[in-house]
């Protein structure tokens, strides 16, 4: 059981991201995905967990994950298609791109079946992948994870905020951007707003985002929803996690979604926006690695391909 009385370490008392990780056992490099130059984190040994951000985002969205989950999993961070330090977009990025790229990265990884879990774009992505490609998926972990809705005003606030601090990469236009994820604002720390910064600010990326962003397109957007149907062919054990305040939609919509995955589990973590795996850590981390020593051995991952 989870206890929910643990306490909270207040963000601005943590250590820095890369200082979190530096007695984290890990290596960050570049891996060639198709045409993808990829820029992937790995730590850890066991059963492969992927951890995938979401849009416009990078791997540093899990940096304070990493290091919990490898001590029970063998961790991949990566950088999507367009984002990150991963290869720019040269034209608009759909989610089969997202699922072709992921695929194609576990085959060069060598690994056979995985955990996935996946932030807001992320989520999306691996209810997507479960769905095509279920005998490679271990379990979901879906957090606030997108594809079931298509909110106008949230939309254009998500297209309006990333273009403009893609456009204009300064101090305010980042943190507006970041801001808008969070239930607390001061969780946008400086280091987090200098590593978004930096990346927005690579040549070319101010194009990559334009593409980047079509799925806040509406015609766009509803050719890639997630069906009932394919919510319904999902076979993995599944667990749903929202937030009290997240901006992309209300806590019903991650219930309703858990209701359409058979055995799906949901739970709800309080005081956090978009990212409650950066907002309230020690009760995220926690609620991930119960999730998973709870999974019947069957479900569990062969981890590397033969």
């Amino acid at each position: 059981m989870l206890d929910p009385s643990q306490e909270i370490l207040p963000l601005m008392q943590r250590p820095s991201i890369w200082n979190a990780l530096a007695s984290v056992p890990h290596t960050l490099g570049f891996v060639d995905v198709g045409p993808w130059r990829t820029r992937v984190l790995q730590a850890g040994d066991g059963e492969p967990m992927i951890l995938m951000h979401g849009t416009a985002g990078h791997l540093e969205t899990y940096a304070y994950n990493v290091g919990p989950f490898s001590s029970r999993c063998r961790v991949i961070a990566y950088d999507f298609p367009g984002g990150g330090y991963t290869t720019h977009a040269s034209q608009p990025l759909e989610l089969p791109t997202y699922v072709d790229h992921l695929h194609g990265l576990l085959d060069k990884l060598k690994i056979e079946r995985a955990h996935l879990q996946g932030e807001s774009l992320g989520g999306w992505v691996a209810l997507k992948y479960a769905a095509r490609h279920p005998q490679r998926v271990a379990s979901l972990i879906l957090n606030t994870p997108g594809g079931t809705m298509a909110r106008p005003e949230v939309m254009e606030k998500i297209r309006v905020l990333s273009q403009q601090a893609a456009d204009d990469p300064s101090d305010e236009r980042v943190r507006a951007r970041l801001e808008w994820l969070m239930a607390d604002k001061s969780s946008v720390t400086d280091e987090l707003l200098g590593i978004r910064r930096d990346i927005y600010r690579r040549p070319g990326f101010a194009q990559s985002m334009r593409h980047i962003l079509c799925l806040q397109d509406a015609q766009i957007r509803q050719r890639n929803l997630v069906t009932d149907a394919e919510l319904a062919a999902i076979k993995a054990p599944t667990i749903v996690v929202w937030t009290s305040d997240d901006p992309s939609g209300p806590a019903a919509a991650g219930m309703e979604m858990a209701r359409k995955v058979a055995g799906a589990r949901f739970e709800l973590i309080k005081e956090a926006g978009h990212w409650p795996q950066w907002e309230q850590v020690e009760r995220y981390n926690a609620l991930v690695l119960d999730f998973l020593d709870k999974l019947p051995k069957t479900s569990r991952s062969r981890g590397q391909a033969q």
